[in-house]
């Protein structure tokens, strides 16, 4: 029988982890086994306590110590350790059942969804072989890279990047929606759920409106507004975005982890694309009946 499980990934400040607590709590809400396992070796504080906890097999804090190594270095050590140390991971997950969702919380370094193949080797293993875990990648990017929408492309970029990498079912999500409400108006929320390259023409034209009547800009070509005002800068934004926009690959979902019923439709999209409802085995009716008779 298959297992079933999801990456929770992105860059740092996406709110993985407190996505990771509301989907668990959602999932305990709703009487559905969760098994939380931390891939993240510079995490510190949980609100449930991880099934596996990777610091238990090493931690980024001893290998920056040790190896002298940098944050970004001591990561990408870490997964090699882990790597060469699978059973520390693959052996408790091999007793998990295909009633539980496995959810494997990542670090927010996007070199490991973007360029490094590390973590396409880690997701081979545990999708194949003996685990057979059918998993979908949950890429969350904070919902404030709206507000700046060359930053909002480049996001986008490293989702698609992520994508591209994993090879696997992918969702990906806008999170903390609570910080813009009311700052962008609904009609342009939904050009930004799916990336529309016009945006970025839309913006270069805002700027121009904005800038002041004489104002002066710097004649150095190297100076800040220069370097991010400039029409290469503009080429470039472009060029990204139109490169998003003809690919189609990317949408987002919008997640206030607030609401419960915004992190169960999040669920219902990681449920559709595990095919998690049509492995499980349909219930007799008197076990229907005897769950609601505990409940009341």
């Amino acid at each position: 029988m298959s297992k079933f499980g999801t990456l929770v990934m992105g860059p740092a400040g996406a709110g993985k982890s407190t996505f990771c607590t509301a989907l668990i709590q959602h999932l305990q809400n709703n009487k559905r086994p969760c098994y939380y396992v931390n891939l993240d070796p510079a995490a510190e504080e949980f609100s449930f306590a991880p099934d596996i906890d990777i610091k238990d097999l090493i931690s980024l804090s001893d290998v920056m110590e040790e190896m002298g190594l940098g944050p970004n270095g001591g990561l990408i050590y870490c997964f090699e350790f882990l790597l060469e140390n699978l059973d520390f991971l693959t052996e408790p997950l091999d007793l998990v059942t295909e009633e539980y969702l496995i959810v494997f919380d990542m670090p927010g370094q996007i070199e490991l969804y973007t360029h490094v193949p590390i973590l396409p080797k880690l997701v081979q293993v545990l999708m194949g072989g003996s685990l057979n875990i059918r998993m979908c990648a949950a890429y969350l990017l904070e919902s404030t890279f709206i507000i700046d929408r060359p930053k909002f492309f480049a996001g986008t970029l490293s989702a698609m990047s992520a994508m591209m990498m994993l090879e696997m079912p992918h969702i990906n999500i806008l999170s903390k929606m609570d910080l813009v409400k009311g700052q962008i108006p609904r009609r342009d929320l939904k050009r930004f759920i799916d990336p529309d390259a016009g945006l970025i023409d839309d913006d270069e034209a805002r700027h121009v409106e904005e800038e002041k009547p004489g104002a002066i800009r710097s004649s150095d070509p190297t100076a800040v507004e220069n370097v991010m005002g400039g029409s290469s800068f503009h080429q470039l934004n472009k060029a990204v975005a139109q490169l998003i926009d003809d690919f189609s690959m990317v949408s987002f979902l919008q997640l206030d982890v607030q609401k419960e019923d915004s992190v169960g439709a999040v669920l219902s999209y990681i449920d559709d694309a595990i095919q998690y409802h049509e492995a499980q085995e349909p219930r007799e009716p008197v076990e229907e009946e005897a769950d609601a008779r505990m409940e009341d």
